[in-house]
């Protein structure tokens, strides 16, 4: 290599390294110092999830939750409201802190629905206990759910968010049972304006 090209990449070495205005890291001589793209804090430590499972990410605060049938797996209702179409309208995110994915296809279809409903929340329901009454999902003209559609697989550590609408129950219904399919049912979720 010629002394111009040497001094040349030299010279370029020397401007990177003096260009940084931060302090670098202090790392010991026995540990390589590590690159992280990170610009928020990461959220505090979780608690180590059970054998077999992967680590999920922390499932949202919302105004009811369920296990589902495969462990590590949770629903979270963030928001239940009326809309003013005389609808419901309900938001959810499904997080898995399995080790194996979540499917979509039929997983959350409504049974009598199940060609139609392939990668939908149409099975999600409604019940009334004190008025003896389950609304199901809405549908459109040509019989397709009125909610989230075309969904993927929740792989393992992800959530996901859903959507669905309702035909609205009786103004004097302030709390309601939401049932998501595979999930443990959700007594007295309020209902809000």
């Amino acid at each position: 290599m010629s002394k111009s090209i040497a001094s040349a990449l030299l010279i370029a070495v020397a401007l990177l390294a003096c260009s940084k205005n931060e302090p670098a890291p202090a790392t010991s001589s026995s540990a390589a110092p590590t690159a992280t793209t990170a610009t928020t804090p990461a959220p505090p430590p979780a608690a180590a999830p059970a054998t077999g499972t992967a680590p999920a990410a922390a499932a949202p605060a919302g105004i009811a939750s369920a296990d589902g049938e495969t462990s590590g797996v949770k629903v979270v209702v963030q928001e239940l409201k009326r809309t003013s179409g005389g609808t419901v309208s309900m938001k959810f995110t499904i997080t898995n802190g399995s080790d194996k994915s979540v499917g979509s296809g039929y997983e959350f279809a409504d049974k009598d629905h199940e060609i139609i409903d392939h990668g939908s929340v149409g099975g999600v329901q409604l019940i009334d206990e004190g008025g003896k009454k389950k609304y199901f999902v809405v549908r459109d003209t040509d019989g397709k759910c009125v909610c989230s559609q075309k969904i993927k697989d929740v792989k393992p550590g992800e959530s996901e968010n859903f959507w669905a609408r309702f035909p609205a129950p009786p103004d004097t219904v302030q709390k309601i049972t939401v049932i998501v399919p595979h999930f443990q049912p959700m007594d007295d979720v309020p209902l809000s304006k």
